[in-house]
C-alpha cells in the first residue's frame, strides 16, 4: 500500500501544482498530494508531510504526524507551529543553493568593495569622479553566521582574495576564516570589519541581533549585506547608523514585511540598495531531487533525515 504523502503549503496554486507533479514523477512508491485533497479519514495515516510556511489549522489536523520535509531553509516559522509537538523538522540543505548564495554574497560584496553605488549617484550628478581603488587583501568582509551558507560563501570570497572573519555560537575551524564567538568576540569582529554579511538562522537569540549597539560597534564606514532574514537587523536602528554616516551603505535582500510596503523609508534612502528577497531561491531540480531521495530513504528504512535542534531553533 503506498504511503500518503501531503503537500501542505501556502503557496500560489502553480507552484504548489508544479511541487506534487515533480514529486509524483520521483516518488513512485508514495501518493503525493495536495493537502486539500486529503480527505478527512486519512489524516491519521499520514507520518511525514512536504511542506512551505503551512497553515497551522492543517497540519494539527495530521494527528500522526512525524516529521516534515520543508522545501525552504528557513525554518524559524516551522520551529513556532511545531515547538512542543514532538515533529521533527527537516530543512533543505542543498548544495545547488550553497553556490547560489556564495554567488549573490560575491557579487554584492563586489558591488560594495567597488564603489558601484556612488557611480551610480555620480551618473545622476553627471559627475566625471575616478574614485580611488583598494584591493580585496586590503578589506575585512565579516559573517554574522557560518553555518552551510556562510561557510561557502566565505570560501568564494576567499578565492577572490578577501580577508574574511565569521562569527557564530560555537568556534568554527575553516581554513583561513577568522572565528569569533561570545559578545566580545562580535564586537571585535565588527570593529576590524569593511563589510558584514548577514547569514544567520532567525531565533529568539538572535533577533535583532545587529542593533543601534551592535551596529555601532562597526568600523567606521563599513557597509553591510543582510541575505539572512529581516529581523536580524532593527530597521529603524541601521537607518539612524546610515544617517549618521557611521554605515556607509546597506544592501537588503530581506525584511520583516515582505513585501517591503511602499510606505518604507528604505525604498528611497540612497544609501540602502534594495533586492525582492532573491538571493538563492529554493532551485527546483536539485531541491526536488533531495525531497524524494529523504522521503524514499524514510519509506524503506524509516530512518528521519537530520533533523532541527527545536531549542536553538536551526
Amino acid at each position: 500500500m503506498k504511503s500518503i504523502v501531503p503537500f501542505v503549503a501556502k503557496l500560489e496554486k502553480s507552484e504548489i501544482d508544479k511541487w506534487v507533479k515533480v514529486l509524483k514523477k520521483k516518488l513512485k512508491g508514495a501518493r503525493i498530494v495536495k493537502f486539500s485533497d486529503l480527505k478527512k479519514s486519512e489524516y491519521s495515516k499520514v507520518k511525514v508531510a512536504v511542506v512551505a510556511n503551512p497553515n497551522p489549522s492543517e497540519v494539527e489536523k495530521l494527528v500522526n504526524l512525524k516529521w516534515v520535509q520543508s522545501i525552504w531553509v528557513g525554518v524559524e516559522k516551522l520551529v513556532q507551529t511545531f515547538k512542543g509537538s514532538g515533529v521533527k523538522i527537516v530543512r533543505l540543505v542543498d548544495p545547488e543553493m550553497n553556490r547560489t548564495m556564495a554567488e549573490a554574497v560575491l557579487s554584492w560584496v563586489l558591488y560594495l568593495h567597488r564603489d558601484m553605488y556612488s557611480y551610480r549617484v555620480q551618473q545622476g550628478k553627471k559627475a566625471w569622479i575616478e574614485l580611488d581603488y583598494i584591493k580585496p587583501s586590503k578589506k575585512v568582509v565579516s559573517f554574522i553566521g557560518l553555518g552551510e551558507l556562510g561557510k561557502a560563501a566565505a570560501k568564494k570570497l576567499i578565492e577572490n582574495g578577501f580577508k574574511v572573519c565569521g562569527w557564530s555560537g560555537s568556534k568554527k575551524n575553516i581554513k583561513k576564516v577568522k572565528s569569533f564567538t561570545g559578545h566580545f568576540g562580535l564586537k571585535k569582529m565588527l570593529g576590524q570589519t569593511d563589510i558584514l554579511v548577514s547569514l544567520i538562522p532567525l531565533t529568539d537569540k538572535t533577533k535583532y541581533l545587529l542593533n543601534y549597539k551592535t551596529l555601532s560597534f562597526l568600523k567606521k564606514g563599513a557597509c553591510i549585506v543582510n541575505f539572512a532574514r529581516g529581523a536580524i537587523i532593527n530597521e529603524k536602528d541601521l537607518v539612524k547608523h546610515l544617517n549618521s554616516g557611521n554605515i556607509k551603505h546597506a544592501v537588503l535582500d530581506v525584511f520583516e514585511q515582505e513585501p517591503l510596503p511602499k510606505t518604507s523609508i528604505l525604498w528611497k534612502h540612497k544609501k540602502v540598495t534594495i533586492l525582492p528577497h532573491i538571493s538563492a531561491n529554493t532551485d527546483f531540480e536539485s531541491a526536488s531531487d533531495i525531497v524524494a531521495k529523504n522521503l524514499r530513504l524514510f519509506k524503506l528504512k524509516k530512518k528521519i533525515p537530520k533533523s532541527v535542534d527545536l531549542q536553538r531553533g536551526y
